[in-house]
């Protein structure tokens, strides 16, 4: 047992929304009896990437007596909360099954879909390649199972809107995280949220899906910085999108 940093919670302000415990990528959050709650001390390693996502303002990070941060225990604890999704029955219905992968809010509540719908949509419809949710990179655990070994494309917010077959020749394939460099706050989370991608969840390639535009420069900046920290090195890829919806560039950085 040491003294260091760890997470508090206030269970007179939490109100059970869940919107913590997705961004907790140690699964160490849990909602119990309407309240989030740690589970154990040496599954948080006290970063607090769940701050941000508490509207209450129920969570903090303390300093004090606490089991040292134990990350075989976080991927065996990782390992139990991963649900066995028994396989989809036959069936004519287009819609892919979903297999909810966690609790807490709704909203953001991680979900694997089956197989993605682009190549076999029908004709005169575009299908989705999504294979996942949530896309928001605040809402996306790094312990997702759908981001183990997956090629992960960051995109920029406005790229899906700019791009008519954004789905069908970017996406496909790929698991998604969607953020806007010049307005979404907590990028030091981001970054973090990154690493443990690259070196936790095994990500084998990072895309980056940016607009021309200059703010949207950042998005690549942040890929880079995330491999230029992480243990593991994975190559990246750096599209331009116009703001027309063209691809002006596509390189391997």
């Amino acid at each position: 047992m040491a003294t260091r940093d760890i997470v508090h919670i206030d269970e007179d302000l939490c109100d059970g929304c869940g919107d913590c415990v997705p961004s907790c990528a140690e699964g160490a959050i849990r909602i119990i009896d309407g309240k989030a709650r740690l589970l154990a001390d040496n599954l948080c390693d006290g970063l607090g990437a769940c701050l941000g996502h508490c509207p209450q303002g129920a969570i903090k990070v303390e300093k004090r007596d606490a089991d040292e941060f134990d990350e075989v225990a976080v991927q065996k604890h990782l390992t139990a909360q991963r649900p066995i999704v028994p396989a989809p029955l036959p069936s004519t219905d287009t819609a892919a099954p979903l297999a909810p992968m966690s609790g807490g809010c709704p909203g953001s509540r991680m979900q694997s879909f089956g197989s993605p719908a682009v190549a076999s949509a029908p004709s005169g419809t575009s299908g989705t390649a999504l294979r996942h949710w949530p896309v928001q990179l605040h809402l996306l655990s790094p312990g997702a199972p759908f981001l183990v070994g997956a090629d992960l494309l960051l995109a920029a917010d406005c790229a899906p809107f700019a791009m008519a077959d954004f789905h069908g020749r970017l996406l496909a394939d790929k698991a998604l995280a969607i953020a806007c460099p010049k307005l979404d706050h907590g990028q030091e989370i981001y970054l973090q949220k990154l690493i443990s991608m690259v070196d936790d969840a095994g990500i084998d390639t990072i895309t980056v899906a940016m607009m021309e535009v200059p703010c949207c420069g950042g998005l690549l900046t942040l890929a880079r910085e995330a491999v230029a920290r992480a243990q593991r090195k994975v190559p990246i890829k750096r599209i331009i999108v116009g703001t027309r919806g063209d691809i002006l560039a596509e390189e391997w950085c």
